[in-house]
């Protein structure tokens, strides 16, 4: 008999499988807190749970995160945990501990279709979309493993106090399990966490963007990289379906009802690429056109990368461009290097069913499943 993984389910989802089970709805939300709010995983220890529910449970239900084959921690304190998917793949999470915050970075497919140059995990291809429980299960890992649970090491303190969608994958082409995810995080009776300490990053897949913003607007980030549509199109594919002027006016449409009363724009920093003083220029005017910020991201380099990393004198001055026009700037500190968890570093040793890299997981560390 299959058992159903309870994992897989948003509180409409709890909803409708308590009441399938005969069981009021308190039932439902009684042990969605028990699996999201204190990591458990096994009904029998669901102490207040009724005795024949639990039972009951016990035979047709079960709370199955994906496995992690790996655990990798940086000098620097960032945590990476590369979790098998079955069939040969993996995705990667990452933890960044902040003086006043701990982030979490989940991946929602494994592999990319979108084969943005600059991007190590888009050069593995895409092999395919992650499900609720794989998603969610990624910080339902997390939170176990860092002792942010009842009877852990932190005992239900918010270790992870801000989630990323800016792993592995292009969030919003796998729509239906993210947002079933990120009404996961945002429910009081699962992680309670705010929609402006949630934020889903995208290359800029507009009508997903405009589908987003009605049904579950967190913060956004947009993957931008480029001033302007010929640039952006050999750096980001997807422009070409969707150019800047497109983009940019789902931006606006999406700020209507954000959390938050701006976008965040990444812009990889690219040497002899992206990065002039006149590249600089063009953001600012994008931003007169969109209520934004922009985080410069140092280029990460992975093998066979066919660009290097801008100087930090002349990410200097390109931040310096657009700070004494007004816009609010930042450049992302490198986290995780070591570990190969910085951004656009997440190709992980994952097998590549299109076969634009040979990089496998040595069969003897994928668990059987």
């Amino acid at each position: 008999m299959t058992r159903t993984n309870l994992l897989q389910f948003d509180a409409e989802g709890f909803a409708d499988f308590f009441t399938g089970l005969g069981e009021k709805p308190f039932r439902a939300r009684q042990v969605m807190r028990w699996i999201h709010r204190n990591g458990e995983g096994d009904f029998d220890a669901m102490s207040d749970v009724a005795k024949s529910l639990r039972a009951k449970l016990v035979e047709i239900a079960c709370v199955e995160a994906p496995v992690p084959v790996r655990d990798s921690t940086s000098t620097d304190g960032t945590r990476k945990w590369l979790i098998d998917v079955g069939a040969g793949n993996a995705v990667e999470t990452v933890f960044i501990p902040e003086e006043r915050r701990g982030t979490l970075c989940i991946s929602t497919q494994a592999g990319c279709a979108l084969d943005c140059a600059f991007c190590s995990t888009g050069k593995q291809g895409f092999n395919r979309n992650l499900e609720v429980s794989e998603i969610i299960g990624q910080l339902w890992l997390a939170n176990r493993a860092l002792g942010a649970v009842r009877g852990g090491e932190n005992d239900g303190e918010r270790v992870i106090s801000n989630v990323v969608m800016m792993g592995m994958g292009e969030p919003l082409a796998n729509f239906d399990a993210t947002v079933a995810a990120l009404r996961l995080m945002l429910d009081d009776n699962a992680y309670g966490l705010s929609r402006r300490r949630v934020t889903v990053s995208t290359s800029g897949i507009v009508p997903a963007m405009d589908r987003l913003r009605d049904a579950c607007p967190v913060a956004l980030a947009v993957s931008l990289h480029a001033p302007n549509d010929a640039l952006r199109d050999e750096l980001v594919p997807i422009n070409k379906k969707y150019p800047l002027r497109e983009l940019l006016a789902a931006c606006v449409r999406y700020l209507d009802r954000a959390p938050r009363d701006f976008i965040t724009f990444e812009y990889v920093m690219l040497d002899g690429v992206n990065d002039s003083d006149e590249h600089a220029r063009q953001l600012i005017d994008i931003a007169r056109q969109v209520p934004c910020k922009y985080n410069l991201i140092p280029f990460n380099p992975f093998p066979q990368a066919p660009f290097g990393r801008s100087s930090k004198e002349r990410i200097r001055r390109f931040s310096e461009i657009l700070i004494e026009a007004g816009i609010v700037t930042t450049t992302r500190k490198t986290r995780g290097d070591d570990v190969d968890a910085a951004c656009g570093q997440l190709a992980g040793q994952v097998l590549d069913k299109t076969r634009r890299t040979r990089k496998t997981i040595p069969l003897q560390e994928v668990p059987a499943r």
